[in-house]
């Protein structure tokens, strides 16, 4: 962010002192995991220490200033003693302002940054600051005021020294800091907006950033968490089910089990008792202490995917012992090959291999019987280059895609926790026991990469570039991006592309041909609803804020409603240059067309839009023609995703609300 954005942040926000105190460490002491619990500048002013934020470390000498965000993890440690003040605050932006002031306080979020540096005028801050804790004592109204003022002075002197020692402040990950106050809060009750609140950001920036990062909503990765952490209770301890569900977050061990079963597929008894004998079994005695893998995932280094702990020594031999086989087991393949390459003939000849045949898609012949099969393996091309796969890949494992595979015929062996809940599931007609017996590898990107290496696969598809390497140390992986930037790719053009890794090419066009004529049928059924000239805005609402879909890469249906059935779009979704924008309510008229697509009429703080002058004194509104649908709630629905299965089901949603308003 540069100066003048930061600047015109401060001057469009209220900033609300909540404590100004001064505090000494002796020699020796140290203050240790303080979360700060709210924005918090830290002004050293005799002695020296070493301070730790979130990981980030420093070291005070002197006159140093250090500022964090809320919930960052500080340490401070010192040696010879150390006097510091600390001025906590909240920066509140002051509605209503400007939509484009909005988004820069959601994206950059500089009273969250984390900075330290020598001050230019040490000794004023000082006196400011000195003055600002001599006044917050006297607590009168306009003791408060002076602090303000003092606290501003404060501010303009510190912003004008970080940008000309050119300081880049430190962004907070706000997804990665929202899992871990999850992860500290799964026994109690956590709400999203409250949540979003702790982060500094609103509910719908919260689920945007999880959507981007894990595609998933916060409440579903909570939901995972919670029976992840249940699980583990189940098997490593006795205590009753009532236990258990109190200790995760769940009133009673009713709404535990409900969502136990929706995301295992069987109840906590049965698991409890199933995976018990089950691991009890197949395991020799040696290796059943690590029978359940890892809650969760531990980093991993270059040497035969060895985990960098220094316990459990029997799953790292196990690990080492399956990769040294895999590898012997390879060795010996190609060892085979090559005394195969010249293989005698009838006639006593030699029939000699082309050293291409493993690089083609044509079929090949071998001399052990077998009819014309197709190569060992292909070359696909990526973004990231040529990758040559397995021609025929029987263990596949994917993080995003699970519906286009199967529609497709291929059953991956193993998907991230997301895709095996997803809501067209239950209308796909897909038998239950295919879905039982795909592997679930984690709620998080990357997948679990302990459960990837035992899964064994052949062919991983990767969605996310920074996890491809991750998975290229397991298998063969292909890079399929699901989001680019803000924006979607079409959901047509997503399945050409996994098609085109399978050779399922002709499966894909027949799909889309059949999907077109439902298509052309369903705008013979909607004929007229929409007038000549009329334009049609798709928006979300709920958790307290309002995204206006574009015309082109949105998503929750927009690709039925503008790509599909050519319903015409409004000049501002045409002209967006990404999938989306976040909206204010005093401008929500300018985005409006002469139909109205509400996604989530019924999520958290969508009746705050519904109910607003503005929205009832809508063209639209007033007309009728507003079409509500969908759900961006815990449990989703088939708008959330874009799979072959989930378009079915789109255009018949879509199809019959416009056929209903027609009557």
């Amino acid at each position: 962010m540069n100066l003048d954005d930061h600047l015109l942040l401060w001057n469009h926000v209220f900033i609300k002192i909540l404590d100004v105190r001064a505090h000494a460490l002796r020699p020796g002491e140290r203050l240790c995991n303080y979360a700060l619990p709210a924005s918090t500048y830290l002004y050293f002013v005799e002695g020296s220490a070493q301070v730790s934020m979130d990981g980030q470390s420093y070291i005070m000498d002197g006159f140093h200033v250090v500022h964090g965000g809320k919930l960052a993890c500080l340490d401070i440690e010192t040696k010879f003693g150390v006097q510091y003040f600390i001025i906590l605050y909240k920066a509140i932006l002051a509605l209503p302002c400007r939509t484009e002031i909005q988004l820069l306080m959601e994206h950059q979020r500089p009273f969250q940054d984390q900075y330290a540096l020598i001050p230019s005028k040490p000794l004023d801050l000082y006196r400011w600051i000195d003055r600002m804790q001599s006044e917050w004592q006297q607590s009168s109204k306009l003791a408060r005021i002076q602090v303000r003022t003092l606290f501003y002075q404060w501010v303009c002197t510190l912003l004008e020294d970080l940008y000309q020692q050119s300081i880049l402040p430190h962004k907070q990950d706000v997804v990665t800091r929202a899992m871990d106050y999850m992860n500290t809060h799964l026994h109690e009750s956590v709400a999203l907006d409250v949540m979003a609140e702790e982060m500094e950001c609103s509910a719908g920036h919260l689920s945007r950033l999880f959507k981007q990062k894990l595609n998933v909503s916060p409440i579903q990765y909570l939901t995972q968490k919670r029976v992840e952490r249940a699980a583990h209770l189940l098997i490593h301890t006795d205590v009753t089910l009532q236990q258990i569900a109190e200790e995760v977050g769940y009133p009673d061990a009713h709404s535990l089990s409900r969502s136990f079963k929706k995301i295992n597929g069987i109840s906590p008894i049965r698991y409890k008792k199933g995976l018990k004998e089950k691991h009890k079994q197949d395991l020799p005695r040696f290796m059943r202490e690590n029978a359940l893998l890892a809650l969760y995932f531990h980093g991993y280094n270059d040497i035969d995917y060895q985990y960098q702990r220094d316990h459990g020594g029997e799953l790292v031999m196990q690990v080492k012992f399956k990769v040294t086989a895999l590898s012997m087991l390879l060795c010996l393949t190609l060892f085979l090959t090559a005394c195969s390459s010249n293989v005698p003939t009838a006639n006593g000849g030699q029939s000699k291999s082309s050293p291409a045949a493993a690089q083609t898609d044509k079929p090949t012949s071998s001399e052990s019987g077998k009819s014309a099969g197709q190569a060992e393996t292909r070359t696909v091309s990526t973004l990231k280059g040529d990758v040559v796969i397995p021609a025929n890949p029987q263990r596949v494992a994917s993080d995003q895609y699970m519906g286009y595979l199967l529609k497709l015929g291929i059953v991956p062996a193993g998907v991230r926790t997301f895709m095996l809940n997803e809501s067209w599931i239950d209308k796909s007609g897909i038998s239950p026991d295919i879905i039982a017996g795909i592997q679930d590898l984690g709620g998080e990107f990357p997948m679990n990469l302990e459960k990837l290496v035992a899964l064994e696969p052949d062919l991983i598809i990767g969605s996310i570039d920074k996890n491809v390497e991750d998975y290229e140390k397991i298998a063969t992986t292909v890079f399929l991006p699901y989001w680019e930037g803000e924006t979607t790719s079409g959901p047509l053009e997503k399945l050409r592309r996994i098609a085109g890794v399978f050779g399922k090419e002709e499966e894909a066009e027949q799909w889309i041909t059949d999907y077109y004529a439902k298509v052309d049928e369903a705008k013979k059924q909607i004929d007229g609803v929409i007038k000549e000239g009329e334009t049609v805005s798709i928006v979300q609402i709920g958790n307290k804020s309002m995204y206006v879909m574009a015309a082109e890469g949105g998503n929750y249906g927009s690709s039925t409603i503008y790509e599909m059935l050519k319903l015409p779009p409004t000049k501002q979704a045409k002209e967006m240059k990404e999938g989306f924008e976040n909206i204010s309510l005093e401008v929500l008229s300018e985005y409006m067309g002469d139909h109205i697509f509400v996604y989530g009429s019924k999520d958290d703080g969508a009746s705050d839009v519904l109910n607003s002058e503005v929205w009832k004194h809508l063209p639209a509104v007033k007309n009728g023609q507003v079409y509500a649908y969908g759900s961006f709630g815990d449990k989703g629905d088939e708008f959330v995703m874009e799979d072959p299965y989930s378009l079915e089901l789109q255009l018949g949603t879509i199809t019959n609300l416009l056929v209903q308003g027609k009557k």
